[in-house]
């Protein structure tokens, strides 16, 4: 992934991604999509999001389980 594309992602996902309730799969499908969105809006490509991460989907995914596996029960 190219530095610009990290950080991006990095910086989507902390400015978008919910940090507390439910989410389910069509919510992260559309949160994927919005990403892909706002990073062609900034001249950043789907491709250079996604060549180590592998899915943007994936990697959103991965940020609500890690953030909700820190609260207690």
């Amino acid at each position: 992934m190219s530095t610009r594309g990290t950080n991006f992602l990095d910086w989507w996902i902390t400015n978008n991604v919910p940090k507390t309730g439910v989410i389910d799969v069509i919510s992260i499908a559309e949160l994927a999509q919005q990403l892909f969105a706002d990073a062609k809006a900034v001249g950043i490509s789907s491709a250079e999001i996604e060549e180590d991460t592998e899915s943007a989907y994936e990697a959103i995914l991965d940020a609500i389980v890690h953030h909700d596996a820190g609260l207690a029960d």
